[in-house]
């Protein structure tokens, strides 16, 4: 081996792909820049009819209109709210049943069968059912996102916690560890990166649920301020409430993305 062969096969990897990095990240804002110019020549030379879809400059001027009289201010506070609450609700109900199902050999035997049935429904198809249970005020549209944050929280953290490494398990009992510690120590950090997966899955089920949950009987929200301008046929409305919608789903997965950088800076990269 040449000592310039050594030198490149002792650098450390993470040396070797930062510039690499580096360039990708701005290489990745080509397409959709391009899309949007793409979108903006359509509407300007008029293929694209502004009753079909605004152009791009329509719709960040409208944005500017909303957030001045403060309408996409009020909206957008509704709609973090409902999703807060309805995350609150599925998050513990997820988490509260995988930990019973993944840890009990029992609890595993009595939940897991319905909670399994349960999760092939398509939660979105419950909105009626929903309606009958808790009317049309605000309800029907936590039950809603909870119902889409509870399942994959609740598959994934099962699952993390059956993956366990029964070497790991076993040698932590050899070393004196109660069943509590082991679960403490041992079971429940090697569900974390699992559990993590279930988190960024769960928040874009909950925003998906919200803009379903808010398109029936709102009176306020984000949801609210979409259906209402497709009745006047103001698409440069829908795409703000859309694209405000894009920002918060992209936003809470970087933030757990964040997290797992935090979390999981044992695992090797």
């Amino acid at each position: 081996m040449t000592s310039s062969t050594a030198e490149v096969a002792a650098r450390p990897k993470s040396a070797t792909t930062a510039p690499t990095r580096k360039l990708t990240l701005p290489l990745r804002w080509i397409s959709p820049v391009a899309l949007v110019l793409l979108w903006q020549l359509a509407s300007s030379t008029g293929v694209l009819s502004p009753d079909k879809l605004a152009s791009p400059l329509t719709v960040a001027e409208t944005a500017g209109e909303l957030i001045a009289d403060g309408q996409l201010g009020e909206a957008f506070a509704v709609s973090i709210t409902r999703v807060f609450f309805g995350f609150l609700i599925g998050g513990f109900t997820g988490v509260a049943l995988g930990l019973v199902s993944g840890l009990s050999r029992w609890g595993e035997t009595l939940l897991d069968p319905p909670v399994q049935m349960l999760r092939t429904l398509p939660h979105l198809g419950l909105i009626p059912l929903f309606i009958l249970w808790f009317g049309i005020g605000e309800e029907p549209k936590l039950a809603l996102v909870a119902a889409g944050v509870a399942f994959p929280l609740y598959l994934n953290l099962h699952a993390g916690i059956r993956q366990t490494d029964p070497g790991l398990v076993e040698a932590a009992r050899v070393l004196g560890y109660s069943r509590f510690e082991r679960v403490v120590h041992v079971v429940l950090p090697s569900a974390v990166p699992q559990t993590l997966v279930g988190l960024r899955i769960a928040l874009g089920t909950a925003w998906l649920s919200l803009i379903v949950g808010e398109q029936v009987n709102a009176d306020a929200g984000l949801g609210f301020l979409i259906n209402n301008a497709r009745e006047f046929l103001r698409t440069d409305v829908v795409v703000v409430g859309l694209v405000v919608y894009a920002l918060l789903g992209l936003t809470t997965d970087a933030l757990v993305r964040l997290l797992e950088r935090k979390v999981l800076r044992w695992q090797k990269r």
